[in-house]
């Protein structure tokens, strides 16, 4: 059995996306779809140029929808990141264009009836998200984000560099909004054996001071090159082979949680049925606090957007 993949938007992001799934296998069909053909073409010429050289083979196809009838998993990377520069470092300022060519995008998707998984990167994550569940109209657990997968790398990354270890060897979470309202739980952070609570203070940790890293890390990577792409499309990568390969593992993404009504990143199990297990954690009462905050804002954001259209009740708020 073949595993399909589609990328739309070969930006910055879609196109390390493509590379990485095509210079390790990971697919064994790939459509690209995007705007810009002449882009998207030379994409895809490059990366067949670069197949004589690689272990594996992918077979490419270009801004063909059709071809999403039978695709398993269809990761959106579209945006505008030129409207993140001089935008007080606010995802949402993508929103007005990322909300209309997203409309656009999963009406195409509905229309050419493709039934498996998206996994949103697109920003804002969990607005973005949502507004592909509810006009697509599937499952909410086979609709996706990466939300805060990355930024709970980027704390790993900043209390391993402070320990000399390996990121991978740090377990916990950022959760909420994958913006500026998350947050580091750090009553789920456990490192060298222990809840990092209690080695802060031996190990000199500063913990706000890592939660700020965490947060500001992919601004600081923009106003370094105009762009993220390394550590979102892994990511997305790694999110799109727990899915392909029914891996069963936990992960901090953008999942709808009722008791939230909103999409939002929280631990849940990701396997080949989307999200197959949300996961409740035991969360202190700030910690609550806080991701109530970034859902209440997430939720908002959405609303004030859809009060644009004049067929919003087409879209009703979550």
């Amino acid at each position: 059995m073949s595993r399909k993949l589609a990328i739309i938007g070969l930006g910055h992001v879609g196109s390390t996306v493509a590379h990485q799934i095509v210079s390790t296998g990971l697919a064994d069909d790939l459509v690209l779809i995007d705007t810009n053909e002449s882009k998207v073409k030379a994409d895809a010429l490059d990366f067949e140029d670069a197949m004589a050289n690689l272990p594996y083979h992918t077979n490419i196809f270009v801004n063909d929808y059709a071809e999403l009838k039978d695709t398993d998993v269809i990761i959106s990377a579209l945006g505008n990141i030129k409207l993140q520069d001089n935008a007080n470092d606010d995802r949402f300022a993508e929103l007005p264009f990322t909300s209309k060519a997203v409309v656009n995008v999963a009406k195409k998707i509905k229309a050419s009836n493709f039934n498996g998984k998206i996994i949103a990167i697109t920003n804002p994550v969990d607005v973005i998200t949502s507004i592909y569940q509810q006009i697509t109209g599937l499952p909410k657990k086979h609709v996706l984000g990466t939300g805060t997968l990355l930024d709970s790398a980027r704390m790993k990354r900043s209390v391993a560099k402070r320990l000399k270890i390996d990121p991978r060897s740090v377990v916990g979470y950022n959760l909420g909004e994958h913006g500026n309202s998350q947050f580091t739980a750090w009553s789920t952070v456990r490192v060298l054996g222990k809840k990092i609570s209690e080695i802060a203070v031996d190990k000199k940790l500063d913990l706000d001071e890592i939660n700020r890293e965490a947060k500001v890390g992919g601004y600081t990577v923009f106003h370094g090159k105009k762009y993220t792409n390394y550590g979102i499309a892994s990511a997305a990568v790694v999110l799109y082979q727990a899915i392909i390969s029914n891996s069963m593992t936990e992960m901090p993404v953008s999942n709808y949680r009722e008791e939230y009504k909103s999409y939002l990143s929280y631990p849940a199990i990701v396997g080949g049925d989307g999200i197959a297990e949300q996961l409740q954690l035991d969360l202190t009462k700030e910690e609550l606090k806080k991701l109530q905050i970034s859902a209440d804002y997430i939720k908002n954001k959405y609303g004030i957007n859809f009060k644009k259209y004049k067929n919003r009740s087409s879209y009703p708020h979550l």
